[in-house]
């Protein structure tokens, strides 16, 4: 079953954004992670949702996605997003 990293972001740092975007990409395709969407057009209908960046990365597995998430190449650059954005994330299964 197909696993989906959700995210809702807003940068704090122009430096910071571009230091997480370089080489994201690799990462992501290392764990078979493929890159639906990252869009600022969209609009709120329903709950609390705030404008920025939102984007969803498609792992063909759980475990796939956890192994990006989890790992030691992906750890610093998370931890790089969190100081400098503002940012709300969600993990689901389904297809």
């Amino acid at each position: 079953m197909s696993a989906y990293f959700v995210l809702q972001i807003e940068w704090t740092s122009d430096e910071a954004r571009k230091s997480y975007i370089r080489g994201l990409g690799e990462m992501i395709e290392k764990h078979g992670g493929d890159f639906l969407l990252a869009s600022r057009d969209y609009r709120v209908v329903e709950g609390a949702w705030k404008p920025g960046l939102f984007i969803v990365i498609k792992f063909p597995t759980m475990q796939g996605l956890l192994g990006w998430y989890d790992s030691e190449e992906y750890r610093p650059v998370r931890e790089l997003r969190l100081e400098h954005s503002h940012s709300d994330a969600l993990i689901v299964e389904g297809d």
